[in-house]
């Protein structure tokens, strides 16, 4: 297993160059359900956490109250992939919200973006965003070069 404090710097390098994620949550009935969405990750050294703006919808609502946990996975056409495991909280509190909206409103390219060119996202405090935190129990980071070597993957579990 592949220490936290060296996954944690790879897995954010792999999945900022790539920007967007396939994230899976899993319904009452334990159906998964996919959708297509832009974390963005912060790691101090001792932490790993990510962030995701996003509209709190009736169906990521109802997945998330019955199985707080999504996957995330990330993927380029040179087969170079991460994946994190996590556990999901909603924030829905102003001074949070506009914390989420500031990260990514001011962070690095190609993950910074301005949250305002989203309808409905005028304000951090707008209805229609929320943000949820993302705390990793597991990754994965493997290049895809790992295909064909068979080395170069890291892996951790909490």
């Amino acid at each position: 297993m592949t220490p936290l404090e060296r996954i944690a710097p790879a897995f954010i390098e792999m999945a900022h160059s790539i920007v967007w994620a396939s994230v899976a949550t899993v319904d009452v009935d334990g159906r998964p359900r996919s959708r297509i969405l832009h974390p963005i990750w912060e790691w101090d050294g001792t932490d790993l956490l990510g962030w995701i703006a996003t509209a709190p919808t009736p169906v990521k609502k109802a997945h998330l109250a019955v199985h707080p946990y999504v996957s995330v996975s990330y993927w380029t056409p040179s087969h170079d992939t991460c994946s994190a495991e996590c556990l999901v909280e909603w924030y829905t509190d102003d001074e949070t919200r506009t914390q989420v909206w500031d990260k990514f409103a001011t962070g690095p390219a190609p993950v910074g973006y301005d949250p305002s060119i989203i309808p409905g996202w005028d304000s951090p405090t707008s209805p229609s965003f929320a943000a949820l935190r993302l705390t990793p129990h597991r990754l994965r980071v493997m290049p895809g070069a790992a295909m064909i070597t068979g080395s170069g993957v890291l892996n951790w579990h909490a």
